[in-house]
């Protein structure tokens, strides 16, 4: 064999072992770019996942926090009318010009006379003392006490006090209503 036959024979060699060499770097590259894009897909489906988890988890928290903030503003709004709404019965019932007043007054007294031991003092709410002194023979009359309207009777040494100031029934009668006058204000059923 020629030195020419030999060195084309090693070149063919060469040729064909750098091609096997190129050939099977190709495929395990090949194999590797797939194993590459099937992790990536993998990560890519797990992270999907889990921002598509979040993002539910983010927007039902949100959600709940609005409806918590909407449900504390329209209580904090039905406390704020509530509110407004005793006052202004508190107003109606201490003004002078109620309707009725003098009535309720006659009323309170009939029930202390009844319920009064003899010799207390009779000290009138300063809104109601004229009608009082006009209306209520047998008592005497002591300083004036705060109140909407209405008086107290006291015992001369203090120990006794009946209330018949027109706060105490107020109060009484706005709890005992207060269901209806929220039904009323806010259509509760």
């Amino acid at each position: 064999m020629t030195l020419e036959a030999l060195a084309s024979e090693i070149a063919t060699a060469a040729k064909k072992e750098a091609k096997g060499i190129t050939d099977a770097a190709k495929t395990e590259a090949k194999g590797i770019l797939k194993e590459a894009k099937a992790e990536a897909n993998s990560h890519s489906e797990e992270i999907n996942t889990r921002a598509e988890r979040e993002s539910t988890q983010i927007k039902t928290e949100t959600v709940a926090s609005a409806r918590q903030a909407n449900q504390k503003s329209q209580l904090i709004a039905r406390r704020e009318e509530l509110d407004a709404t005793w006052e202004a019965v508190r107003d109606e019932v201490g003004s002078a010009s109620m309707k009725g007043r003098t009535g309720l007054i006659k009323a309170l007294l009939t029930q202390a006379k009844g319920e009064a031991d003899k010799g207390m003092i009779l000290c009138p709410v300063g809104i109601d003392r004229p009608a009082l002194e006009k209306a209520s023979p047998g008592f005497d009359f002591g300083n004036d006490v705060e109140g909407l309207g209405g008086f107290v009777l006291e015992t001369k040494d203090g120990s006794v006090v009946l209330d018949y100031r027109f706060d105490g029934r107020l109060e009484e009668s706005w709890n005992s209503c207060l269901s209806s006058v929220t039904s009323i204000l806010f259509g509760d059923a």
